[in-house]
Protein backbone atom coordinates (compact mmCIF):
# COMPACT_ATOMS: atom_id res chain seq x y z
CA UNK A 1 0.00 0.00 0.00
CA UNK A 2 0.82 3.73 -0.71
CA UNK A 3 0.33 5.74 3.23
CA UNK A 4 0.00 9.06 3.46
CA UNK A 5 1.30 9.80 6.89
CA UNK A 6 0.27 13.41 7.24
CA UNK A 7 2.67 14.72 10.14
CA UNK A 8 5.40 12.45 9.14
CA UNK A 9 8.02 14.31 10.25
CA UNK A 10 6.84 14.85 14.00
CA UNK A 11 7.69 12.46 17.19
CA UNK A 12 5.32 9.16 16.23
CA UNK A 13 4.40 9.76 12.69
CA UNK A 14 8.16 9.35 11.70
CA UNK A 15 8.11 6.14 13.24
CA UNK A 16 5.01 4.97 11.97
CA UNK A 17 6.80 5.76 8.60
CA UNK A 18 9.36 3.57 9.12
CA UNK A 19 6.89 0.96 10.36
CA UNK A 20 5.80 1.23 7.54
CA UNK A 21 8.56 0.56 5.35
CA UNK A 22 9.51 -1.82 7.42
CA UNK A 23 6.02 -4.31 7.02
CA UNK A 24 6.86 -3.65 2.60
CA UNK A 25 4.57 -0.30 2.40
CA UNK A 26 5.47 3.06 0.84
CA UNK A 27 5.05 6.07 3.06
CA UNK A 28 4.69 9.55 1.30
CA UNK A 29 5.24 12.06 4.30
CA UNK A 30 2.82 15.36 4.42
CA UNK A 31 3.80 18.03 7.35
CA UNK A 32 3.82 21.64 7.24
CA UNK A 33 7.44 21.16 9.67
CA UNK A 34 5.29 23.99 12.25
CA UNK A 35 6.53 22.20 14.39
CA UNK A 36 8.52 18.46 12.78
CA UNK A 37 11.55 18.08 11.60
CA UNK A 38 12.48 17.34 7.83
CA UNK A 39 15.41 15.03 9.02
CA UNK A 40 13.25 13.13 10.78
CA UNK A 41 11.81 12.08 7.35
CA UNK A 42 15.19 11.42 5.99
CA UNK A 43 14.73 8.97 2.97
CA UNK A 44 11.08 9.41 3.02
CA UNK A 45 9.45 11.21 0.07
CA UNK A 46 8.55 14.73 1.98
CA UNK A 47 5.67 16.68 0.90
CA UNK A 48 5.52 20.52 2.86
CA UNK A 49 2.12 21.42 3.03
CA UNK A 50 -0.57 22.51 5.06
CA UNK A 51 -4.21 19.96 6.35
CA UNK A 52 -6.18 23.48 5.72
CA UNK A 53 -4.77 23.51 2.09
CA UNK A 54 -7.39 21.35 0.04
CA UNK A 55 -5.75 21.99 -3.13
CA UNK A 56 -2.30 20.42 -2.31
CA UNK A 57 -3.85 17.63 -0.07
CA UNK A 58 -5.78 16.62 -3.22
CA UNK A 59 -2.77 16.36 -5.20
CA UNK A 60 -0.77 13.87 -2.67
CA UNK A 61 -4.30 11.73 -1.98
CA UNK A 62 -4.45 10.87 -5.44
CA UNK A 63 -1.59 8.83 -5.00
CA UNK A 64 -2.06 6.74 -2.00
CA UNK A 65 -4.34 3.85 -0.55
CA UNK A 66 -4.75 5.00 2.51
CA UNK A 67 -3.96 7.76 5.09
CA UNK A 68 -2.25 8.18 9.01
CA UNK A 69 -2.85 11.48 10.79
CA UNK A 70 -0.75 12.42 13.18
CA UNK A 71 -0.98 16.10 12.33
CA UNK A 72 -2.57 17.81 15.92
CA UNK A 73 -1.30 20.36 18.32
CA UNK A 74 -1.00 18.37 21.54
CA UNK A 75 0.00 20.34 24.51
CA UNK A 76 -2.91 20.41 27.04
CA UNK A 77 -2.06 23.50 28.90
CA UNK A 78 -1.80 25.20 25.80
CA UNK A 79 -5.33 24.46 24.63
CA UNK A 80 -6.76 26.07 27.57
CA UNK A 81 -4.98 29.14 27.02
CA UNK A 82 -5.06 29.00 23.35
CA UNK A 83 -8.16 26.68 22.14
CA UNK A 84 -8.83 28.96 19.46
CA UNK A 85 -5.33 27.20 17.62
CA UNK A 86 -6.45 23.74 18.54
CA UNK A 87 -10.13 24.31 17.05
CA UNK A 88 -8.61 25.65 14.09
CA UNK A 89 -5.61 22.49 13.35
CA UNK A 90 -6.85 19.85 14.84
CA UNK A 91 -11.01 20.56 14.02
CA UNK A 92 -11.07 22.76 11.10
CA UNK A 93 -7.63 20.81 9.49
CA UNK A 94 -9.13 17.44 10.50
CA UNK A 95 -12.70 18.00 8.57
CA UNK A 96 -10.26 19.76 5.61
CA UNK A 97 -8.59 16.30 5.38
CA UNK A 98 -12.15 14.08 6.22
CA UNK A 99 -13.41 16.16 2.85
CA UNK A 100 -10.46 15.83 0.44
CA UNK A 101 -9.77 12.21 1.14
CA UNK A 102 -13.88 11.26 0.60
CA UNK A 103 -13.42 14.18 -2.70
CA UNK A 104 -10.17 12.17 -4.21
CA UNK A 105 -11.82 8.32 -3.54
CA UNK A 106 -9.15 7.59 -0.25
CA UNK A 107 -11.48 5.14 2.13
CA UNK A 108 -8.81 4.13 4.71
CA UNK A 109 -7.83 6.44 7.51
CA UNK A 110 -5.76 5.64 10.57
CA UNK A 111 -6.32 8.26 13.34
CA UNK A 112 -3.94 9.18 16.10
CA UNK A 113 -6.11 9.65 19.13
CA UNK A 114 -5.56 10.22 22.84
CA UNK A 115 -6.62 8.79 26.01
CA UNK A 116 -7.48 12.81 27.06
CA UNK A 117 -10.64 11.47 25.75
CA UNK A 118 -11.73 10.26 28.55
CA UNK A 119 -10.89 12.92 31.13
CA UNK A 120 -10.92 11.80 34.23
CA UNK A 121 -11.97 8.20 34.20
CA UNK A 122 -13.73 6.18 37.00
CA UNK A 123 -11.80 3.05 36.10
CA UNK A 124 -8.67 1.57 35.77
CA UNK A 125 -7.49 0.10 33.72
CA UNK A 126 -9.97 2.14 31.46
CA UNK A 127 -11.77 -0.06 28.85
CA UNK A 128 -13.03 1.65 25.51
CA UNK A 129 -16.54 1.97 26.21
CA UNK A 130 -15.71 4.43 29.04
CA UNK A 131 -17.88 7.74 28.36
CA UNK A 132 -15.80 10.56 26.28
CA UNK A 133 -16.03 13.17 28.62
CA UNK A 134 -12.56 15.31 28.16
CA UNK A 135 -11.80 17.79 30.40
CA UNK A 136 -9.42 20.16 28.48
CA UNK A 137 -9.68 21.66 24.80
CA UNK A 138 -7.45 19.26 23.48
CA UNK A 139 -9.39 16.41 24.35
CA UNK A 140 -12.70 17.53 22.98
CA UNK A 141 -11.03 18.09 19.70
CA UNK A 142 -10.15 14.31 19.71
CA UNK A 143 -13.63 13.91 20.25
CA UNK A 144 -14.58 15.79 17.76
CA UNK A 145 -12.42 14.27 15.03
CA UNK A 146 -13.68 11.02 16.27
CA UNK A 147 -16.97 11.42 16.14
CA UNK A 148 -16.60 13.08 13.03
CA UNK A 149 -14.83 9.74 11.56
CA UNK A 150 -18.15 7.55 13.37
CA UNK A 151 -20.37 10.18 10.49
CA UNK A 152 -18.19 9.87 7.37
CA UNK A 153 -18.01 6.02 7.92
CA UNK A 154 -21.99 5.68 8.17
CA UNK A 155 -22.41 8.26 5.53
CA UNK A 156 -19.86 7.58 2.59
CA UNK A 157 -18.15 4.26 4.11
CA UNK A 158 -14.79 5.85 5.26
CA UNK A 159 -13.35 3.21 7.10
CA UNK A 160 -11.10 4.12 10.21
CA UNK A 161 -9.19 3.29 13.33
CA UNK A 162 -9.61 5.57 15.76
CA UNK A 163 -6.41 4.55 18.56
CA UNK A 164 -6.05 6.01 21.57
CA UNK A 165 -2.59 6.41 22.96
CA UNK A 166 -1.55 6.70 26.35
CA UNK A 167 1.84 8.05 27.30
CA UNK A 168 4.05 7.74 23.98
CA UNK A 169 8.10 7.55 24.96
CA UNK A 170 11.34 6.04 23.80
CA UNK A 171 13.05 6.55 20.81
CA UNK A 172 13.67 3.72 17.58
CA UNK A 173 16.63 2.00 19.24
CA UNK A 174 18.68 3.05 16.14
CA UNK A 175 19.01 6.35 17.97
CA UNK A 176 18.21 8.18 14.53
CA UNK A 177 15.47 9.47 15.67
CA UNK A 178 13.27 10.54 18.47
CA UNK A 179 11.29 12.49 20.58
CA UNK A 180 12.08 16.33 20.11
CA UNK A 181 9.38 18.76 21.34
CA UNK A 182 10.08 22.38 22.27
CA UNK A 183 8.93 23.52 24.52
CA UNK A 184 9.50 19.49 26.06
CA UNK A 185 6.20 18.95 28.32
CA UNK A 186 6.75 15.33 28.71
CA UNK A 187 8.32 13.82 31.68
CA UNK A 188 11.25 11.06 30.67
CA UNK A 189 12.90 13.20 28.44
CA UNK A 190 12.57 16.10 31.07
CA UNK A 191 14.19 13.59 33.67
CA UNK A 192 16.66 12.47 31.21
CA UNK A 193 18.03 16.16 30.72
CA UNK A 194 18.39 16.77 34.55
CA UNK A 195 19.92 13.85 35.01
CA UNK A 196 22.35 14.54 32.15
CA UNK A 197 22.79 18.61 33.50
CA UNK A 198 21.28 19.21 29.89
CA UNK A 199 18.50 20.86 31.79
CA UNK A 200 16.49 22.39 34.97
CA UNK A 201 15.51 20.25 37.86
CA UNK A 202 12.67 18.44 37.46
CA UNK A 203 9.56 20.14 38.48
CA UNK A 204 7.20 17.12 39.82
CA UNK A 205 3.31 18.27 40.24
CA UNK A 206 1.94 16.88 43.28
CA UNK A 207 3.37 14.12 45.41
CA UNK A 208 -0.26 14.20 47.67
CA UNK A 209 -2.35 11.77 45.23
CA UNK A 210 -4.28 8.86 46.44
CA UNK A 211 -1.36 6.77 44.90
CA UNK A 212 1.13 4.30 46.54
CA UNK A 213 3.78 6.88 46.85
CA UNK A 214 1.77 9.73 46.03
CA UNK A 215 2.80 10.55 42.35
CA UNK A 216 0.73 10.11 39.15
CA UNK A 217 0.49 6.83 37.32
CA UNK A 218 0.54 6.87 33.65
CA UNK A 219 0.68 4.02 31.22
CA UNK A 220 4.19 4.59 28.97
CA UNK A 221 4.19 2.63 25.60
CA UNK A 222 7.31 2.63 23.78
CA UNK A 223 6.90 4.68 20.23
CA UNK A 224 7.89 2.03 18.15
CA UNK A 225 5.21 -0.53 19.79
CA UNK A 226 2.47 2.38 18.69
CA UNK A 227 4.05 2.60 15.41
CA UNK A 228 3.72 -1.56 14.88
CA UNK A 229 0.41 -0.90 16.17
CA UNK A 230 -0.71 1.41 13.37
CA UNK A 231 0.60 -0.75 10.89
CA UNK A 232 -1.29 -3.52 11.80
CA UNK A 233 -4.56 -1.24 11.94
CA UNK A 234 -4.36 -0.58 8.83
CA UNK A 235 -3.90 -3.51 7.68
CA UNK A 236 -6.76 -4.37 9.33
CA UNK A 237 -8.48 -2.31 7.68
CA UNK A 238 -7.12 -3.28 4.38
CA UNK A 239 -8.19 -6.66 4.91
CA UNK A 240 -11.78 -5.79 4.09
CA UNK A 241 -13.02 -5.28 7.85
CA UNK A 242 -15.31 -2.77 10.05
CA UNK A 243 -14.03 0.45 11.82
CA UNK A 244 -12.94 0.15 15.44
CA UNK A 245 -11.66 2.44 18.21
CA UNK A 246 -9.29 0.99 20.64
CA UNK A 247 -6.71 1.61 23.53
CA UNK A 248 -2.44 1.60 22.42
CA UNK A 249 -0.84 0.80 26.18
CA UNK A 250 0.66 -1.49 27.81
CA UNK A 251 -2.26 -2.09 30.62
CA UNK A 252 0.20 -1.35 33.67
CA UNK A 253 0.75 2.15 35.68
CA UNK A 254 4.23 3.33 36.65
CA UNK A 255 4.24 6.24 39.12
CA UNK A 256 6.35 9.03 38.87
CA UNK A 257 9.12 8.39 41.03
CA UNK A 258 9.38 5.30 39.71
CA UNK A 259 10.13 6.72 36.58
CA UNK A 260 12.82 8.86 37.94
CA UNK A 261 14.26 5.78 39.40
CA UNK A 262 14.88 3.90 36.32
CA UNK A 263 15.81 7.16 34.85
CA UNK A 264 18.23 7.00 37.33
CA UNK A 265 19.63 3.56 37.03
CA UNK A 266 19.58 3.99 33.13
CA UNK A 267 22.02 7.51 33.33
CA UNK A 268 23.93 6.23 36.48
CA UNK A 269 23.06 10.15 37.63
CA UNK A 270 20.96 11.72 39.83
CA UNK A 271 17.42 13.65 39.13
CA UNK A 272 17.84 16.85 40.52
CA UNK A 273 13.77 17.63 41.52
CA UNK A 274 11.65 19.26 43.16
CA UNK A 275 8.21 18.93 44.44
CA UNK A 276 4.95 21.39 43.21
CA UNK A 277 1.47 21.52 43.79
CA UNK A 278 -1.10 19.30 41.25
CA UNK A 279 -1.98 20.88 38.13
CA UNK A 280 -5.71 21.07 37.71
CA UNK A 281 -7.23 17.97 35.83
CA UNK A 282 -4.14 15.56 36.22
CA UNK A 283 -5.57 12.65 37.17
CA UNK A 284 -4.25 10.10 39.97
CA UNK A 285 -3.67 7.60 37.45
CA UNK A 286 -4.50 6.65 33.68
CA UNK A 287 -3.84 3.18 32.83
CA UNK A 288 -4.96 1.34 29.76
CA UNK A 289 -6.90 -1.84 28.80
CA UNK A 290 -5.21 -2.94 26.00
CA UNK A 291 -6.90 -6.07 25.85
CA UNK A 292 -9.80 -5.14 22.84
CA UNK A 293 -6.21 -4.29 20.27
CA UNK A 294 -4.35 -7.49 21.57
CA UNK A 295 -7.41 -9.42 20.37
CA UNK A 296 -8.08 -7.11 17.19
CA UNK A 297 -5.07 -6.43 15.88
CA UNK A 298 -3.14 -9.28 17.64
CA UNK A 299 -0.93 -6.99 18.48
CA UNK A 300 0.96 -6.64 22.17
CA UNK A 301 3.26 -3.49 23.22
CA UNK A 302 6.43 -5.46 24.20
CA UNK A 303 9.08 -3.20 25.63
CA UNK A 304 9.71 -2.52 29.28
CA UNK A 305 9.82 0.52 31.02
CA UNK A 306 13.15 0.33 31.16
CA UNK A 307 14.09 -0.52 28.01
CA UNK A 308 11.70 2.98 26.77
CA UNK A 309 13.85 4.86 28.76
CA UNK A 310 17.11 3.25 27.57
CA UNK A 311 16.21 4.14 23.92
CA UNK A 312 15.32 7.64 24.91
CA UNK A 313 18.41 7.70 26.73
CA UNK A 314 20.63 6.61 23.90
CA UNK A 315 18.70 9.00 21.17
CA UNK A 316 19.73 12.23 23.49
CA UNK A 317 23.17 11.00 23.79
CA UNK A 318 23.46 10.72 19.93
CA UNK A 319 21.93 14.24 19.28
CA UNK A 320 24.67 15.51 22.11
CA UNK A 321 27.46 13.36 19.88
CA UNK A 322 25.85 14.74 16.67
CA UNK A 323 26.35 18.41 17.83
CA UNK A 324 30.09 18.09 19.74
CA UNK A 325 30.84 16.73 16.38
CA UNK A 326 29.92 19.84 13.82
CA UNK A 327 31.35 22.18 16.40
Amino acid sequence: MVVLVIGGAGYIGSHAARALRRSGHIALVYDNLSTGHSFLADGFELVRGDVLDQSKLASILRRVDAVMHFAAHAYVGESVTNPRKYFRNNVEGGLSLLNTAVDVGVKKIVFSSSCAVYGEPSEIPIPENTPRQPVNPYGVSKVFFEQALEAYDRAYGLRFASLRYFNAAGADESGEIGELHDPEPHLIPLALRASAGLGPELQIFGSDYPTPDGTCIRDYIHVNDLADAHVKALEYLQAGNDSFTVNLGTGRGHSVKEVISTVEEVTGNPVPRRFGPRRPGDPPALVADPSRAEKLLQWKASRTLRETISTAWHWMESRRQTAASLL
